[in-house]
């Protein structure tokens, strides 16, 4: 696509070897790229914590619609082994400032990964309650660093990375240090537990998920406390976390039925993936996991959504292999009636893969509904 605009913004500066390039712990900075107007009346967002959106499928049919899309990267881009969400939502809000002196009215898109971390910014925009992340370490953000947006677009939202990493922990797993070590009566994955599970089957898996997040966030709590214990200790640890791709409802379409295909949404063989080297969570550390994997996050979707006050439009795709029918109720349940725009997009997938005609609807409503956003109204 041609006529981007490249977007380079100066952003906060993080941790020691928050990056491996020393140019970007010298002046650390975040790109993106801009389609469509550069000025006007409707601008928006898209962002993930870590995935690269800046070849995102909504740049084109937005920029024919006349709205200027900010595909933005997070300077985590490609590597959340070491992402804060604290530290994400100030490269965001640097976005925002952006947009903001270019465009009367901003929304932000949450598409996939992206749901959760815009609410998370909008509730902190609206009224700021951080100062530290849930390792302890101090993060200092002033009002003026999250200017709030006029809407958001909830498009395949997840819950959040702690929830939705709960959900996919491989419950069979039985030592933290062996990633081939399992019990066989948790595994969805071996041939004696077929689908249709029973319920006391799933409700075991679930039990043993939420058992296994637990131990896992308070080994890495007490090791950093051992770590910043010591004299001139480190201040952080790596570490690596087996088997996540394992949630039932990847084999089972009877359990929050919609129009997916099984697998869920990184190809058709689950078991292999749930075993590869590359997938949520796998490499982290410690202040990692505790701000965006364990259950002491503070970057979950719903519960910082009912915090907002903006209109929400709030698109379900019903073939989504990832995003399923009670997390779009969640969703609901934390917008409410009064302000929730909901559209069902029929047959779509997680990432529209091989559907331009629902890119195309998913873009038209985003028009309709950025046409009624309120008019921004900018500080005296």
């Amino acid at each position: 696509m041609s006529g981007l605009e490249l977007v380079v913004l100066d952003v906060a500066a993080g941790t020691a070897m928050e990056s491996q390039s020393g140019l970007q712990m010298n002046r650390p900075r975040i790109y993106g790229a801009l389609a469509g107007p550069a000025r006007g009346r409707v601008g928006a967002i898209v962002m993930h914590p870590t995935s690269n959106f800046m070849g995102h499928y909504l740049m084109e049919p937005f920029a024919k619609r006349g709205i200027g899309l900010l595909a933005l990267n997070s300077r985590f881009v490609g590597n959340d082994s070491v992402l804060v969400m604290e530290r994400v939502i100030q490269d965001l809000g640097a976005g925002v400032a952006f947009m903001r002196e270019r465009f009367d009215r901003v929304f932000l898109i949450g598409n996939s990964g992206g749901a959760a971390l815009t609410s998370f910014y909008q509730a902190q925009a609206e009224h700021l309650t951080i100062r530290d992340t849930p390792a302890g370490d101090p993060i200092h953000i002033a009002p003026g660093d999250l200017p709030p947006a006029d809407g958001i677009a909830l498009m395949a939202g997840h819950i959040g990375r702690s929830r939705l990493l709960l959900n996919w922990l491989d419950a069979s797993v039985v030592d933290e240090r062996d990633p081939l070590a399992r019990n066989p009566a948790l595994d969805i994955y071996d041939p004696a537990n077929r689908p249709p599970f029973s319920a006391d089957f799933v409700a075991r898996i679930r039990a043993e998920q939420r058992a296994r997040s637990e131990r896992i966030t308070a080994d890495a709590k007490a090791r950093l406390a051992h770590l910043r214990s010591l004299p001139d200790g480190p201040r952080d640890e790596p570490f690596l976390v087996y088997r996540t791709y394992a949630d039932p409802r990847f084999v089972d379409l009877t359990l929050d039925a919609n129009d997916r295909k099984p697998g869920g949404n990184r190809g058709d063989d689950p078991r292999q993936m749930n075993y590869g080297v590359s997938n949520l969570g796998r490499f982290t550390s410690l202040t990692a996991w505790l701000s965006q994997w364990s259950l002491e996050s503070r970057a979950d979707g719903p519960t910082n959504l009912a915090r907002t006050s903006v209109p929400v439009l709030h698109l379900e795709y019903t073939a989504d292999a990832a995003v399923f029918p009670s997390d779009i109720r969640e969703w609901s349940a934390a917008i409410g009636k009064s302000r929730e725009e909901f559209h069902r997009i029929e047959r779509g997938n997680h990432y529209l893969k091989g559907q331009p005609e629902l890119i195309e609807r998913v873009a038209d409503l985003s028009l309709e509904w950025s046409r009624k956003l309120p008019q921004h109204k900018k500080a005296a």
